[in-house]
């Protein structure tokens, strides 16, 4: 059985409805997990920060203009009476629910629980829109397996057990229709995967019940070899290997979660990026073989803090980077990037919500640097350390002010560090360089 994830583009209007049902109905058994409608989300986000911040005026008209958003969608999407007024009743419930909340006190779990509806909504929508076309489906609530254990790990074992209960008491269909993103936390409440999370959401299930292939399904043909966004005539890449997925993914493919490929890589199941608008497209295919050497892409993350930790006295005291990591990890706080001289240590972090704590604790034994409004840009590829062409990265950026490099903690990856105002700049050099004179 195979695993395909649809996001909020290729649910967002009947056309792309339309085009989902015609890629998924092919005969063959599969689970199809959905992302929200786009814009439903940032909508609950909105929604959830009003409530945060006591705005329960703006909070209630903005529920009902997303209401009143959803109502127009179902009367294109289902002109079957029973069905429309069916799935009229429920989108009424879960708005009716979300206004009885906005008196309530304001917690973390409430706003999780208003991201939740996004998916419950898509999902509800979807499975009868399948079911007025004469296709056998099933609706799985995620909630009912989706697990993550109190490291926001996925509970695997919990989650096949379940989903396989799930399934059979589902009855028999063809499509098998479950929420992206959405899961319970180990107490039981209602938590999430993050943004982008319904990639994991596929891959995890995927793990769960040892699919064939796991296919992500967006509006772009697979991932590209630089941003789009910012870069000219970019090209999709036909095939990466798990490790160089997950640093492209890691270090700002937008494309893909950056945990998308950690479920499925110790079985071998291949994830496939597909195009909804282009279905006969390769898109890339994400395995555990590996192919040519060299760097295949780049890719760059954003809002990137750097700290410069300087102690001529106590660098190379034994013990000092001990208490130095001990620091980051009380305030759960992930490093990106490393180096070290001889009087100091330079570092980087994408979480800066405890910034003020871990400064103070580290100004107690050294003197501090910090430089915000940094990017890493990333060049991945199959032993890129080792390749002969890597010298031109050096090159080309000679005009760029690089703050940090990481060369030789991975085979598949280089990071440097900039300033945020020179990455554009600095990814239209670098696919100038290494991609378009290569291929010219």
């Amino acid at each position: 059985m195979k695993v395909l994830k649809f996001g909020g583009t290729s649910v967002g209007s009947v056309e792309n409805m339309s085009n989902v049902k015609s890629i998924i109905n092919d005969g063959t058994k599969k689970v199809v997990v959905l992302s929200a409608m786009s814009g439903t989300t940032n909508q609950l986000v909105l929604i959830s920060n009003y409530l945060a911040s006591g705005n329960v005026k703006d909070a209630e008209v903005s529920i009902n203009n997303l209401k009143q958003n959803y109502i127009g969608v179902i009367d294109d999407l289902l002109p079957h009476a029973d069905l429309n007024k069916d799935v009229k009743r429920y989108v009424f419930s879960v708005f009716s629910n979300l206004t009885a909340i906005v008196s309530k006190p304001f917690s973390e779990g409430l706003g999780n629980a208003i991201l939740a509806q996004g998916e419950l909504l898509s999902t509800y929508m979807f499975n009868s829109y399948l079911k007025q076309e004469g296709v056998r489906a099933a609706l799985l609530p995620a909630l009912s397996f989706m697990c993550i254990d109190e490291f926001k790990e996925p509970d695997m074992a919990y989650i096949a057990t379940q989903f396989e209960k799930t399934i059979k008491d589902s009855g028999d269909a063809d499509i098998y229709i479950t929420q992206g993103f959405i899961c319970l936390d180990h107490v039981g409440e209602i938590s999430n995967l993050q943004r982008g999370g319904s990639d994991y959401t596929a891959t995890i299930i995927g793990a769960a019940i040892k699919a064939e292939e796991v296919q992500i399904w967006t509006d772009i043909d697979g991932m590209h070899n630089n941003d789009p966004r910012y870069v000219e005539n970019t090209k999709a890449i036909s095939h990466l290997s798990f490790d160089e997925a997950a640093e492209l993914a890691y270090f700002g493919a937008k494309i893909l979660h950056p945990q998308t490929v950690t479920p499925v890589r110790a079985d071998s199941i291949p994830v496939r990026l597909k195009n909804t608008m282009m279905p006969d497209a390769h898109g890339t295919l994400i395995s555990s073989k590996t192919s040519e050497k060299g760097v295949k892409a780049i890719a760059a993350k954003d809002n990137i803090t750097a700290i410069k930790i300087k102690s001529a006295r106590m660098l190379q005291a034994h013990g000092f980077l001990k208490k130095v990591f001990e620091i980051f990890e009380t305030h759960k706080t992930a490093i990106d990037m490393i180096t070290t001289s001889e009087v100091a240590v330079s570092l980087t972090i994408d979480d800066d919500k405890n910034l003020d704590k871990i400064l103070g604790e580290l100004e107690k034994i050294a003197s501090i640097e910090v430089d915000k409004n940094q990017s890493i840009v990333c060049l991945v590829g199959h032993a890129v350390v080792n390749d002969r062409n890597t010298y031109k990265l050096f090159q080309i950026l000679q005009d760029v002010k690089i703050r940090m490099i990481s060369y030789g903690g991975s085979n598949n990856n280089i990071s440097i560090l900039i300033n945020s105002k020179d990455k554009i700049n600095t990814l239209q050099k670098l696919n100038t360089y290494l991609f378009e004179r290569a291929t010219a």
